[in-house]
């Protein structure tokens, strides 16, 4: 047997190697938690996480709430929410400069309440407002870009998939987490929206003011469309709030609610609801592969002492706070140039959570600052996310390059929302700390 310190060089050196290879992120952190197990404890306990960590994470009832979010944002885009919502927003404010950026935002945002993806959300609104904003003369960077962060908005607007993996890895409520994200949502989306306005105003030629008008009639006729978002996320973030059910039971009900706003608006259909199915089940079980694979690294890391080691170590420096959370916000965005953010958080907050709550950081807090990171890192090179789904889903011909160059303003605005949400914590803990 290794001891822990030569069993974690060899284990960190593995999985650096199978990650820049391209192995998969779940089985490269299962693979290595096994073996890191195997060569500093004994055969027996490797093969004991095996048995028992596949089934006893996806029998989780905290974790069932995930297929049927996802679930809830398929249903919701096969009822066609997401086009009645950028036909609402572009008419209201298409004709503001930069209105139709701003309204893709409005719609991503209020999509997001009833998604909780960001891939789901930047595919579909690339699909949909590519085309659009381009036959109105926007610079295809700046189109592109702003869908890729608009999609983003998807991660910390509740219903949040992010939020429910960070829930279950740190043990925090669920319910709290997700009414924090909320505030800080929704000011995301504010931020980018005054940026896209400034940034239209600059250089206009590059967000030109559509001719098309509608009458006050016509705009207020567009707002019979939402109303099942406005529904879903009532029902769901409402339903949660008040404390009339707890997570799963939302999303239960929001997942039936999004099925009967389908068969409402008659496009229920045998064919498109397999196939909704079937995308839903594909999405839940790759999350559920990098949350088996992550348990089973932070087990070998556990068990080693290695968390124990390291943790009483860095707060035995007794530095100031804020150095830790730099550290943090570091960490997280080297990792985001590398790895998708459900594979971080399983990756390092089995680390990193009792470092940061020793240290003073509130949980929940903590929480939104990650899931904010975790944003960051989905539109950052050289491995955002969302800006190969934009770049793979667009109708209009686009380049890596251009995306990257259309999502660095919205980088910066992300830095001014992490700068805002780490200097005010109570933008996010005070609709939590109503809840009791």
């Amino acid at each position: 047997m290794f001891d822990a310190g030569t069993a974690g060089i060899i284990v960190g050196v593995l999985l650096v190697f199978l990650l820049t290879t391209g192995v998969h992120i779940g089985v490269a952190l299962g693979l290595t938690g096994f073996l890191g197990i195997l060569l500093s404890i004994n055969p027996q306990a490797a093969l004991a996480q095996l048995a028992t960590v596949p089934f006893s994470t996806t029998n989780s009832f905290s974790l069932a709430v995930i297929p049927l979010f996802i679930l809830m944002g398929a249903l919701a885009s096969q009822a066609g929410l997401t086009t009645d919502l950028y036909k609402a927003a572009y008419r209201w404010i298409g004709r503001v400069s930069g209105g139709l950026a701003m309204a893709t935002t409005i719609a991503s945002a209020a999509f997001g309440a009833a998604c909780g993806s960001t891939i789901v959300n930047a595919a579909v609104f690339t699909k949909m407002a590519m085309p659009e904003m381009t036959r109105f003369g926007y610079d295809k960077r700046i189109s592109a870009g702003c869908i890729a962060a608009s999609g983003t908005l998807a991660s910390l607007i509740p219903p949040s998939i992010l939020m429910i993996v960070y829930a279950v890895i740190t043990e925090q409520s669920v319910a709290r987490l997700l009414v924090a994200g909320l505030v800080p949502g929704l000011m995301s989306a504010g931020i980018y929206m005054l940026g896209i306005y400034l940034f239209a105003k600059r250089w206009p030629e590059l967000c030109p003011v559509p001719d098309e008008t509608f009458t006050f009639r016509e705009k207020v006729d567009s707002l019979k469309g939402i109303w099942g978002i406005g529904v879903l996320f009532i029902i769901v973030i409402g339903g949660i709030y008040l404390g009339f059910f707890v997570p799963t039971y939302a999303g239960a009900v929001g997942a039936f609610g999004a099925f009967l706003i389908v068969a409402f608006k008659r496009k229920l259909n045998r064919a498109t609801l397999l196939e909704t199915f079937k995308d839903a089940g594909i999405t839940t079980s790759t999350i559920f592969l990098i949350i088996i694979g992550g348990i089973i690294f932070a087990r070998f890391l556990t068990y080693t002492g290695l968390v124990r080691d390291i943790s009483d170590y860095m707060v035995a420096l007794e530095l100031a706070p804020i150095w830790y959370m730099l550290g943090f916000v570091v960490l997280y965005i080297i990792l985001g140039m590398l790895i998708e953010p459900i594979g971080i958080m399983v990756m390092t907050l089995p680390l990193m959570f009792p470092i940061m709550t020793s240290v003073g950081y509130d949980p929940i807090w903590l929480g939104v600052i990650a899931i904010k990171l975790a944003e960051i890192s989905m539109i950052t090179p050289p491995v955002g996310l969302n800006v190969y789904v934009v770049r793979s889903s667009s109708p209009v011909p686009l380049s890596l390059e251009q995306v990257f160059a259309g999502v660095t303003p919205f980088l910066l605005m992300d830095l001014v929302t992490l700068g805002l949400l780490i200097a005010f914590p109570q933008i996010v803990l005070f609709l939590p700390d109503l809840m009791g």
